[in-house]
């Protein structure tokens, strides 16, 4: 129990009580549509709020229902997603929306047990749909609410031991509020670093008072990548990746040069990280010439192709920036 079993009703009262008082207009909390807050969830993991806002409203204008992602082509899917990345998230829930549709008449599970069935749905995804969509009482983890949780308790917590404090916590009442507000504190208030413990709405009950045993930071790679970008006309030559591979199967990119091609002067410069690899990327003009599994693409066919986030970085830079 991360407090007192007395003090447990007070901090579930401040939480909820700065919540509603401070908590970000986000798209998705305007209410409890389950698709939508599944879709929101889908592309929280692992992301950034930031960069999921625009990403979100354009999914939902081109899918606005689970029906209309049911009946899409997975390359259109991809289309919608590109820039987001872990492209798998986008392929699972696409796999799920035909569940739903074929199997489940359309209708949403409402129990966590039921979530955990569908494709690309983990404990916490399935906790958070059930308790923001249906009101079922589960906790959710994820990494601000298990920072939280490690600086109440004042013990470092793995995912697995954190459930079991995150449970006995949650407010029963709210379910649903009260798991977006354990992850809002940790966003905006208890952070990893310079936590804002003044402004902290359960800082009485607190343990650390912001300090919290770290294991240390990866240290991240760095690494140079050098891409061509070949044109003909108003047209630009793609390589389509794989479908076996691990990584961004089927979604289309530039094709790759060695570092420095003829020592030509790069055209663009930019800056790229994927999971724990920054990419100094260098973009070069090249002559045309034939690749394999190769394409060429107009300026309006790009734009809404499956395109890897670095590509379409790349031509929004290159290709759309005024000379």
């Amino acid at each position: 129990m991360p407090v007192k079993a007395a003090q447990v009703h007070q901090l579930r009262c401040a939480l909820l009580a700065w919540y509603d008082a401070h908590r970000r207009e986000l798209p998705w909390r305007k209410g409890t549509d389950p698709y939508r807050v599944w879709v929101s969830e889908i592309m929280l993991q692992q992301t950034r709020v930031a960069a999921v806002l625009e990403h979100y409203a354009r999914f939902i204008k081109r899918f606005p229902t689970v029906a209309s992602l049911a009946s899409a082509r997975e390359q259109s899917v991809l289309a919608a997603w590109s820039g987001l990345g872990y492209y798998h998230r986008a392929r699972r829930m696409h796999q799920a929306a035909k569940l739903i549709v074929r199997q489940r008449n359309g209708q949403f599970p409402f129990r966590f047990e039921e979530w955990l069935e569908l494709p690309g749905v983990g404990r916490y995804t399935a906790a958070a749909i059930a308790s923001i969509a249906f009101g079922e009482p589960v906790a959710v983890v994820d990494g601000n609410v298990e920072r939280v949780l490690a600086r109440v308790t004042g013990h470092a917590l793995s995912n697995g031991s954190a459930w079991e404090p995150a449970q006995a916590l949650l407010d029963p009442a709210r379910p649903g509020d009260f798991n977006q507000a354990m992850m809002e504190l940790g966003a905006t208030i208890c952070t990893p670093r310079a936590p804002k413990c003044l402004a902290c709405p359960v800082t009485a009950f607190c343990r650390t008072q912001g300090e919290q045993p770290s294991s240390g930071k990866a240290v991240r790679k760095r690494r140079q990548l050098c891409c061509a970008l070949i044109e003909r006309n108003d047209a630009v030559l793609l390589v389509q990746r794989p479908p076996d591979v691990k990584l961004m199967a089927g979604m289309w990119e530039l094709p790759t040069v060695p570092q420095n091609p003829d020592h030509a002067e790069a055209i663009a410069r930019l800056r790229h990280s994927i999971t724990d690899t920054d990419y100094e990327v260098l973009v070069f003009r090249a002559p045309e010439l034939r690749v394999a599994n190769s394409s060429w693409f107009t300026p309006k066919q790009w734009q809404r192709a499956a395109l890897t986030g670095l590509a379409r970085k790349i031509l929004k830079k290159a290709l759309t920036s005024p000379a």
